[in-house]
C-alpha cells in the first residue's frame, strides 16, 4: 500500500475510533432552551367592590410579570415623554415588565380602547394605556381622591390587579 493511502486510511480510522468515543462518552447535550415568551395583555376589567375600585390587566403567556406603581401629578407617554390626558384630580402610574401588547409579529394583542371613563366606579374615574415599549406597558388611573393603592400579580392566567381605596 502506498504512503499516501496508508495515510488516508489511517486518518479514516482515526475519524471513526474519535465517533466511537463520542458516541460512547453519552448522549448528545440539548439545543438551548428557548426563552420564554413575553407575556401579552389582552383585556382590562373592572370592578366596584366594598372599600375599593378594582383594576385588572389580563396577560397570556410567559413567566409571571413584575410590576411597580406610583403616585404622580401627571402621566406621560413612554418613550415620548407627552403628557396624556386623562380624568382625574390625581393619577397612578403602573409600569409591568416583562409585558407587552403585542405580539412577535407586531400585531396588537389588546383590541380595547388606549383611554376610557370608569363611570361605575366610586374613586378610579378613567384608564389609559401609556406605553407598550421595550418589554414594558405602562398604564395610568385618573383617581378622584389619593388613597391607598395595592398592586400585585396573579397566575394562571397571569394578571396584574389595582386596588385603589374610597
Amino acid at each position: 500500500m502506498s504512503r499516501p493511502k496508508r495515510r488516508a486510511l489511517a486518518a479514516v480510522t482515526l475519524l471513526l475510533a474519535g465517533g466511537g468515543l463520542l458516541a460512547a462518552a453519552g448522549p448528545a447535550q440539548a439545543a438551548d432552551p428557548v426563552p420564554p415568551a413575553t407575556p401579552t395583555m389582552t383585556g382590562i376589567r373592572t370592578g366596584l367592590n366594598t372599600g375599593f375600585d378594582r383594576v385588572v390587566l389580563d396577560f397570556s403567556g410567559g413567566p409571571a410579570p413584575s410590576v411597580s406603581y406610583r403616585l404622580v401629578d401627571e402621566l406621560t407617554a413612554d418613550a415620548s415623554g407627552e403628557i396624556v390626558w386623562l380624568t382625574g384630580e390625581f393619577f397612578v402610574q403602573v409600569a409591568v415588565t416583562p409585558a407587552a401588547a403585542h405580539d412577535d409579529s407586531g400585531a396588537v394583542t389588546y383590541p380595547g380602547p388606549s383611554k376610557f371613563r370608569t363611570r361605575d366606579l366610586r374613586n378610579v374615574m378613567a384608564v389609559a394605556v401609556t406605553g407598550d415599549f421595550e418589554g414594558q406597558v405602562s398604564f395610568g388611573l385618573g383617581v378622584r381622591s389619593r388613597t391607598a393603592v395595592n398592586v400585585f400579580t396573579l397566575t394562571a392566567p397571569n394578571r396584574v390587579v389595582i386596588d385603589v381605596a374610597h
